[in-house]
This record gives structure tokens, C-alpha cells and sequence, in this order.
């Protein structure tokens, strides 16, 4: 149920309320108004209840339903898989650029993936495994992971530009300009990105580009929402009864 259609039916319970405490005004007995305004918190309550979706009154049910839907949201894989973003880890393209940054200056070694020396593919996997995820080691397995985004004006920080013939990869770090290890004899470094489509075999996303809130995130903020909905109504309906 939404939070206005919640809303609507707190006002109409409110209402009702308010002419249960009419009735009980007129009574001369004060044990009659205080079991007259307790049944009225219960009828309260439980209409609230059956108003927002939870089984019971109070704030401990509705946590216990986030808490529910929070542990059977499905896990989120740490490892690259082709045609799916890796989300478990929680880095977002921009996590990638700045690990990277990380290498600059270290030599290029053909089959390295350490500061004392890496080349083109060992950078990659390097990178992804510092923030969480598992690559692949080679270019050619590492072209088949994550998701193909269509073309250079596409491409986000952290996408990964593998050329025709998949004999390197570099990694796109924005405005134009890409980071890699590019042959032996020279270092990690960023530079202007020379590939056009052209000269591209395929563009790869492996993690998110930015950071996006997660299903069981939603569903716990929506939940918590409704629970300080309850909280408030039923506060303000007890405030009422007592200044009755």
C-alpha cells in the first residue's frame, strides 16, 4: 500500500476516533471513558495495522518485517561474470580509476600483476581484485566479462577499451584519456585515448558506474518509513486521549 493511501486511511481512522471520544465525553463514569479511549487506542492500532501490511502493532513488528525482507534479498556476486555487472563488492567505476591511479609508474613486465612490474592484463586483474572483484588474467577472457557498452561516447570511468585483436586493454579513466601499461620499456601511465570505434573490439563494464541504492536497501528505507508513520499516528492519537 503507498504511503498516501496510508495516510488517507489514518485520517479516516482519526476520524472515528474522534467520535468515540464524543460518546465518551457525554458518559459520567471515568472508568467508562478510560476503557472507552483503550478501546479505541486497540481499534487504532490494529485498522493501522491492517493499513500498512504488518501483523501487529508497534515499531518492533514493522523492524522485524525490514529485517525479513533485508536477509532474503540474494546475495550480489564479487565475481566478473559475462553479460552481468559484479555488484558485491560495492565499487563503482570510479573505485576503478582511483586503484588504478595507484600503479602509476611502475614498470611494465610482460606477465606481471605487482608493483615491481606488470603488464596490460595484470594491471586489470590487479586493480578489480584490490577493490573486491575477480577477473580473469588474460585480455581475451577479460573482453568477455561485465557488460558491452555500444561506443566511445558511451564509456564511463573505469569501463574497460579492448582494441580488435584483444592483444591489450586499457582502462578508461574519462574527458578522452585512458590508463595502462603499455609495452616494455616504458611505465603505467595516463594518456589520450587513441582508439576510435573503429579500432575497438569491445567496451566493458564490469562494476557499476556510479553507486545505486540496492533492492534490500529500498525495501529496508521504505519499511522504516512506515514504522515512524505508525510511531506518529499512534503518539498523537494517545496525546489526544490524554488531553481528553
Amino acid at each position: 500500500m503507498s504511503v498516501e493511501a496510508v495516510l488517507s486511511r489514518i485520517s479516516e481512522i482519526r476520524s472515528q476516533i474522534d467520535t468515540l471520544r464524543g460518546g465518551s465525553a457525554a458518559a459520567t463514569s471515568s472508568s467508562s471513558s478510560a476503557a472507552s479511549t483503550s478501546a479505541s487506542s486497540s481499534a487504532f492500532a490494529d485498522a493501522l495495522a491492517t493499513a500498512t501490511g504488518t501483523t501487529g502493532t508497534g515499531t518492533a513488528t514493522a523492524a522485524a518485517g525490514a529485517a525479513a525482507t533485508t536477509s532474503s534479498a540474494p546475495a550480489t556476486s564479487v565475481d566478473a561474470g559475462a553479460g552481468t555487472l559484479a555488484t558485491g563488492s560495492g565499487a563503482t567505476g570510479s573505485d576503478v580509476v582511483a586503484d588504478a591511479k595507484k600503479y602509476l609508474g611502475v614498470p611494465y613486465v610482460f606477465g606481471g600483476t605487482t608493483t615491481a612490474g606488470m603488464d596490460c592484463s595484470g594491471l586489470v586483474q590487479t586493480v578489480f581484485k584490490d577493490l573486491g572483484v575477480t577477473m580473469p588474467r588474460v585480455v581475451p577472457d577479460q573482453a568477455k566479462m561485465g557488460v558491452e557498452v555500444g561506443s566511445l561516447k558511451d564509456a564511463q570511468p573505469g569501463d574497460l577499451i579492448i582494441p580488435k585483436g584483444e592483444g591489450h586493454v586499457v582502462i578508461y579513466v574519462g574527458d578522452g584519456k585512458v590508463l595502462h601499461a603499455p609495452r616494455p620499456g616504458k611505465d603505467v601511465r595516463i594518456v589520450d585515448n587513441w582508439y576510435s570505434d573503429a579500432d575497438i573490439a569491445t567496451i566493458r563494464r564490469i562494476v557499476p558506474a556510479q553507486a545505486s541504492a540496492t533492492p534490500a536497501t529500498t525495501a529496508t528505507t521504505a519499511a522504516s518509513s512506515a514504522t515512524d508513520l505508525q510511531t506518529a499516528a499512534l503518539l498523537s492519537m494517545m496525546q489526544s486521549g490524554s488531553a481528553a
